[in-house]
């Protein structure tokens, strides 16, 4: 997988998670600047925690313009196509979906690339794609996915940087394989929002809370 393929895998996953940010920023009831800096938050936030951790230079959505045109660009597309709240909460969470599946794989290729051991690529790989999703809902004042009980979001973040690292390893990973990859997470993290599946509770004895249905 060549540096021109990595970076498009990225462009896409910063854009369909700033989709997801300006979708919450509808949900919220934000004006068009919360719309552009709740989807920045969320489209750069994991890639630029990435970049930090392997101290790699400056991270890359400061020092290629292509992220910053990525949330500016999910910003126009919601505003002009979303029709109301009511899909803006459907909507959010499938570009989440799409976001968390290929930053997954592009965070542990570039943790690969940069020298990292197997374990060491995977949980960078699970960081880039939980991080931006962690300060959008922090931000907008809501239960982080990865810490809610009611849905299995780290899991298949897990998942599909563990398969990516083993492809890596056995010289299989290319664009077909990473493209399986990412739609396998998105497929896995789909499924489990509409069956319900939901992670083990920290502490097997304790109750699992009832939630209401809203």
């Amino acid at each position: 997988m060549n540096l021109d393929l990595a970076l498009m895998l990225d462009l896409l996953g910063c854009f369909f998670f700033a989709v997801s940010g300006c979708l919450l920023a509808v949900r919220k009831g934000f004006d068009l600047v919360g719309s552009v800096l709740l989807g920045s938050l969320v489209g750069l936030g994991g890639g630029v925690l990435r970049d930090l951790i392997l101290n790699a230079g400056p991270p890359a959505a400061f020092s290629n313009p292509l992220y910053l045109a990525a949330p500016l660009l999910a910003a126009v597309v919601v505003y002009f196509v979303v029709g109301g709240v009511k899909r803006a909460n459907r909507l959010v969470l499938t570009f989440d979906a799409g976001g968390l599946a290929l930053f997954c794989v592009t965070g542990a290729l570039k943790a690969l690339d940069a020298g990292m051991n197997a374990a060491a690529a995977i949980l960078l790989g699970v960081t880039t794609a939980v991080g931006g999703g962690i300060l959008r809902d922090v931000t907008a004042n809501q239960v982080p996915s990865v810490f809610d009980p009611k849905t299995m979001y780290a899991i298949p973040a897990l998942l599909g940087s563990a398969l990516a690292t083993g492809l890596w390893y056995l010289g299989w990973l290319n664009l077909a394989t990473g493209t399986i990859s990412a739609l396998l997470v998105f497929t896995l993290r789909m499924l489990a929002l509409k069956f319900r599946w939901q992670a083990p509770l920290a502490a097997r004895s304790w109750a699992r809370p009832r939630f209401r249905r809203g």
